[in-house]
């Protein structure tokens, strides 16, 4: 137990009488029953103050933590006393986690329930673990200040962006996905898989009428098609030192992965088969293309704990390495960071090899801090140079970009926070058109 601030100005107060009892010792006397007094009240608070057995601690979260993303953290107060109580708590989360409060304060009414919230953003995907939760609490009469451990060690796992996956379903249900960036990409008689006949229409194209139905109900039918389930898609990300660097909080990977996971939740979601294939100088990963919900959760499981290496990437023996095991055509979608024109290019003749038999999508992120500069104005010299050097790079990737598109290759080049929804957006298009 810790002595309150009122405790000690009480105590304080004793101090005049003693003081002046050199001159009137009959104040002696006074000072101590005034002391005894307050003893007493001390006393009393002890006892009148809740036990810490009487108060129940439990921490509730998801048992898979977000990366990136704001997690809920909960810890539950359960008061067995007859008593309210005020308390403060500490929760020991894990150090390496940014969270919006390090001390919470509520009341528990009596033989009552309180629930203290607060939230973490992890910046790296791993294990990590929580500690125990620490609560204080005042006496009813405020004398003392009691303190208490509750033990609530737990390991926990911070897994690629999760919540980013459950608010596309929630948006998805309620047809609001625009809120993600997400463009609708559907468009009637679009697809090559047969959907439906229905009657003929001027707004029609004139391929679509199908005569052997036109023949038989004497008037034009046209038929429908939806875009086809059951291709292929593999995600292959770079975890070689390009990918290290950081871009705001999160490193090139991390987004590279959150990207890969809601890709391939709505390819799995539209009956394709999803695979993964994560390389540095040589292949780390690699998971077989399936279709159905169990695959998400391998997909996940193989994405938690994907970690950069200080080495350059080999494109070619893991584009090599895929073509072996994929023989079916398939969109690679190659999550990956481009270097100088020299060292860029065995990618764009490895690409240019794989795009004979399969679809490849070229994903970078675009670094903002390069836009910035070079958008600029020129102040002074130095301001002068960096932006040349900014327009400079710019050039240098917009070159790049280009000799991939003429070797058979797709791009996407975006800001880190634009990223997923312009991956799933040129996925959504591909397979309306049919490019699959």
């Amino acid at each position: 137990m810790l002595p309150t601030p009122r405790l000690l100005i009480l105590l304080l107060l004793a101090a005049p009488p003693i003081a002046l009892s050199a001159f009137a010792p009959a104040l002696i006397w006074l000072a101590l029953a005034y002391l005894v007094i307050v003893a007493g009240l001390t006393l009393s608070d002890a006892l009148l103050a809740p036990r810490p057995a009487q108060i129940e601690v439990e921490r509730v979260h998801d048992a898979q933590l977000s990366l990136g993303a704001e997690n809920l953290i909960t810890v539950i107060l359960a008061n067995a006393s007859p008593r309210r109580i005020d308390v403060t708590l500490r929760d020991e989360y894990p150090h390496q986690f940014p969270a919006d409060a390090q001390f919470l304060s509520g009341a528990i009414p009596a033989y009552d329930v309180y629930e203290a919230r607060y939230h973490v953003r992890p910046l790296r995907r791993g294990d990590y673990r929580f500690g125990d939760v620490v609560l204080r609490y005042r006496g009813p009469l405020g004398m003392l200040l009691r303190q208490a451990r509750y033990p609530a060690a737990a390991g926990v796992r911070v897994y690629p962006n999760v919540l980013e996956v459950r608010k596309y379903d929630l948006l998805a249900r309620r047809g609001m996905l625009r809120e993600l960036g997400l463009r609708p990409t559907r468009a009637r008689g679009v697809g090559g898989e047969f959907e439906r006949l229905r009657d003929y229409t001027p707004d029609d194209e004139f391929r679509r009428i199908n005569w052997k139905a036109t023949a038989r109900r004497v008037r034009p039918i046209a038929a429908d098609y939806q875009a086809e389930r059951s291709q292929h898609l593999i995600c292959a990300i770079d975890c070689g030192r390009l990918m290290a660097p950081p871009v705001g909080d999160l490193m090139r990977l991390d987004y590279a992965v959150n990207t890969a996971l809601l890709l391939s939740y709505v390819a799995l979601l539209r009956g394709d088969h999803v695979g993964l294939l994560a390389f540095a100088d040589n292949v780390r990963t690699y998971v077989p293309a399936r279709r159905g919900k169990p695959q998400f959760q391998r997909l996940l499981e193989s994405l938690y704990n994907l970690q950069p290496e200080p080495v350059e990437a080999d494109h070619g023996v893991a584009l090599r390495y895929l073509a072996q095991r994929q023989r079916r055509r398939a969109l690679i979608v190659l999550f990956t960071d481009l270097a100088l024109p020299e060292a860029a290019e065995p990618l764009v003749t490895h690409l240019a090899r794989l795009a004979r038999h399969h679809l490849p999508l070229c994903v970078t992120v675009s670094d903002p801090f390069v836009s910035r500069a070079a958008g600029q104005a020129a102040r002074d010299s130095a301001s002068l140079y960096r932006r040349a050097v900014a327009e400079e790079l710019l050039d240098e990737r917009r070159m790049l970009l280009d000799r991939l598109n003429r070797a058979g290759a797709l791009t996407v080049d975006v800001p880190a926070d634009q990223l997923s929804a312009g991956v799933v957006n040129a996925y959504l298009r591909l397979k309306a058109q049919g490019r699959l």
